[in-house]
């Protein structure tokens, strides 16, 4: 017999949705009575569905503050592609010997659908591009056979990132990002680990230029007058 949803869960669920994609932009502030009288449940069930958010790095939750969106400031977000790119282009590079042509065939596989699915135009569903592009990488770091650095990278890499970052490419950006995975393949396929180490720089340079750039952006649009002129 299936367990009853929860109020509590119902509003984690609609929250996550609605944080991921986009209509709760980062930085809003997260009222528990407009959000309960939004999703129809009471304060409570909100309560805890903030808690939980906040756990997976969605929502910041400041004392006598209340909750915002979480939002990355430019210092963090090149922190952590500073991270990704000492690391994963060097798990990349240590997976070429250890694929076999059944694990270039299952790559190769994701990263045709990943551009069936996210190639702009009226197809384009980005919600199912999240998941290949996280299957896509996570098979580069389980072939690499580096747990110490498999480690540190997924300590490093934050999903509402990597969501967001979807969400913020342009056009060329994303097709740049989506051609790096097919590339990141034919080196794998040629055996070769400086070719598949340079793509993976350049496909998280790509991916840092667009965040960085849509931070500060976002920092300048929210700026005060006073620190504006200061």
């Amino acid at each position: 017999m299936t367990r009853p949803v929860t109020s509590a869960e119902r509003a984690l669920t609609a929250l996550r949705e609605l944080i991921m994609g986009g209509e709760l932009a980062a930085g809003a502030r997260l009222g528990e009575v407009e959000l309960a009288d939004r999703l129809g449940v009471s304060r409570t069930p909100v309560r805890e569905a903030l808690s939980r958010l906040a756990a997976e790095g969605l929502v910041q939750v400041v004392p006598n503050r209340g909750a915002r969106v979480a939002t990355w400031t430019v210092a963090e977000l090149e922190g952590v592609f500073d991270l990704r790119a000492v690391l994963e282009p060097r798990l990349t590079a240590l997976a070429v010997p250890n694929a076999r042509p059944a694990d270039v065939d299952e790559l190769d596989a994701l990263a045709r659908r990943m551009c069936e699915v996210g190639s702009p135009g009226p197809g384009q569903d980005l919600d199912a591009l999240v998941p290949l592009n996280r299957a896509f990488h996570d098979r580069l770091v389980a072939l690499a056979g580096h747990p110490a650095l498999a480690a540190a990278l997924a300590a490093a890499i934050h999903p509402p990132i990597v969501r967001r970052n979807f969400l913020t490419y342009d056009e060329e950006s994303l097709r740049r990002s989506l051609a790096h995975h097919g590339e990141i393949v034919a080196a794998l396929r040629a055996g070769d680990p400086d070719w598949a180490r340079a793509v993976m720089t350049s496909h998280i340079a790509n991916a840092r230029a667009v965040m960085v750039r849509a931070a500060r952006l976002q920092t300048t649009a929210t700026a005060t007058p006073e620190e504006e002129t200061a």
